[in-house]
């Protein structure tokens, strides 16, 4: 059953605040640039985001990119959603253990872009720079991380 609002703390209040920021923050990472990345030293490099790298694998590889897309946009957003009907007490509890899950696969995502940056990297023909949508799209899902632990705990 779902709280009144003349019943929720300050806590909560601040929870569903943060939670609805990420909501907006989120689209804002997937667009900004994740990484520059060039073929050789003396060639301008390209800025790679979510949603370009999502474009360009969906050319070549549609089942891959589907999954990055899993990864990347939908299971983020998912859990938000999720952590939200949390707070406000609408998620029924029989949907705890799969939120749980939802926010294991949300972190898959940063792992994947800094594999890809290692392996870039150990390559040696072309030159990667981690850009600030990088920082950007990890606080985003360090904060739903940290949100999640925080409305566990309340």
């Amino acid at each position: 059953m779902p709280l009144p609002r003349s019943n929720r703390t300050p806590a909560q209040l601040a929870l569903m605040a943060a939670t609805l920021f990420l909501f907006g923050l989120y689209p804002l990472a997937w667009q900004a640039p994740l990484l520059r990345a060039g073929l050789l030293p003396f060639f301008g490099l390209s800025e790679i985001s979510v949603v370009s790298g999502l474009v360009t694998l969906w050319q070549d590889t549609p089942a891959l990119a589907a999954l990055v897309a899993l990864f990347a946009v939908v299971a983020p957003w998912v859990k938000l959603a999720g952590l939200y009907l949390a707070i406000t007490g609408r998620l029924p509890r029989s949907l705890a253990p799969v939120l749980q899950w939802i926010g294991r696969l949300a972190m898959a995502d940063v792992f994947l872009i800094a594999l890809y940056v290692v392996i870039a990297k150990g390559v040696g023909l072309g030159r990667v720079e981690v850009a600030w949508g990088f920082w950007l799209f990890t606080a985003c899902t360090l904060a739903s991380l940290a949100l999640a632990w925080v409305a566990k705990r309340h």
